[in-house]
């Protein structure tokens, strides 16, 4: 047990090194129109279409707050992410599959440039904005891909509710 103890605090410091040298690149978003590409989790939604707006706290404990939420299909929701940390963190939603593949990228090429309408790269003492609309129903995850922060569980749920748009699902004679 005291061995694994060692090599997990050798890892986190190999992972925190890492993570700096991601912290210290600018993802400042580019000027210009968001790219609108339909994923499975939905679309980038319009600051204006948004009708709620959902704070998630990051910090170095490498945890979300909170780490699950609900929404309705067709929703458009504005988060707003702080970072109280002292080291950069992101919020990316995804499905678990596509931020797998992603943290596994992050691992091998930590410095890598990435601007997708679904993800926030938050400097410490910072916050950053994401406008989704989450066209598909379904249970997707968000999560800070920085190499080591996904492996050490800095992960959260979103549900989102089919809506009910299509009637009530009785059957109405005419």
């Amino acid at each position: 047990m005291k061995q694994f103890k060692s090599f997990v605090a050798a890892a986190l410091v190999a992972i925190s090194a890492t993570a700096m040298a991601h912290g210290d690149e600018d993802h400042a978003k580019k000027a210009g129109p968001v790219k609108k590409e339909q994923k499975d989790w939905g679309i980038a939604g319009d600051a204006k279409s948004a009708k709620r707006t959902i704070e998630i706290g990051m910090a170095d404990n490498m945890r979300f707050t909170p780490d699950s939420i609900e929404v309705r299909q067709g929703e458009t929701v504005k988060f707003v992410v702080r970072n109280s940390g002292k080291t950069m963190h992101e919020f990316v939603i995804g499905t678990k599959a596509e931020n797998d593949k992603h943290a596994e990228l992050m691992v091998k090429f930590p410095n890598m440039e990435h601007d997708e309408p679904y993800m926030a790269h938050v400097a410490p003492g910072k916050s950053g904005e994401i406008v989704w609309t989450f066209n598909r129903p379904g249970d997707f995850d968000f999560a800070c891909l920085i190499a080591g922060h996904y492996q050490a569980g800095m992960v959260g749920k979103i549900k989102v509710a089919a809506s009910s748009a299509k009637g009530d699902g009785h059957a109405h004679k005419h």
